[in-house]
């Protein structure tokens, strides 16, 4: 009987250390492209992520030159909605900025 006592419990607390991991992060890119404005960019990345103005310069500049930048890490589900944040922020001003959602 000792065997099932320590087996179960054994059992119970790999099911609490499961339940206790701390859910995946992804990362939100923002993509370069010919049209967007630069101004807009860091408009983005102060009004959506919260970024300050020196901040949100770097990581446009990153964009720029780099082809993506990285805006934030969030949950899948906050992330998810930042990208459509920004989506639906760039075709109100008309602008083609594309972001994505990358496992960080």
């Amino acid at each position: 009987m000792g065997k099932t006592d320590s087996g179960h419990k054994e059992e119970i607390l790999t099911k609490n250390k499961r339940a206790l991991q701390e859910p995946p992060l992804y990362k939100v890119l923002l993509h370069n492209d010919d049209y967007t404005t630069m101004e807009f960019v860091v408009m983005v990345l102060e009004t959506i992520f919260g970024k300050d103005t020196a901040e949100a310069t770097t990581i446009m500049l990153n964009v720029h030159h780099d082809g993506t930048g990285v805006a934030g890490v969030y949950s899948r589900e906050i992330g998810e909605s930042k990208v459509s944040e920004v989506h639906q922020t760039a075709r109100k001003n008309q602008f083609p900025l594309k972001c994505s959602l990358e496992k960080a």
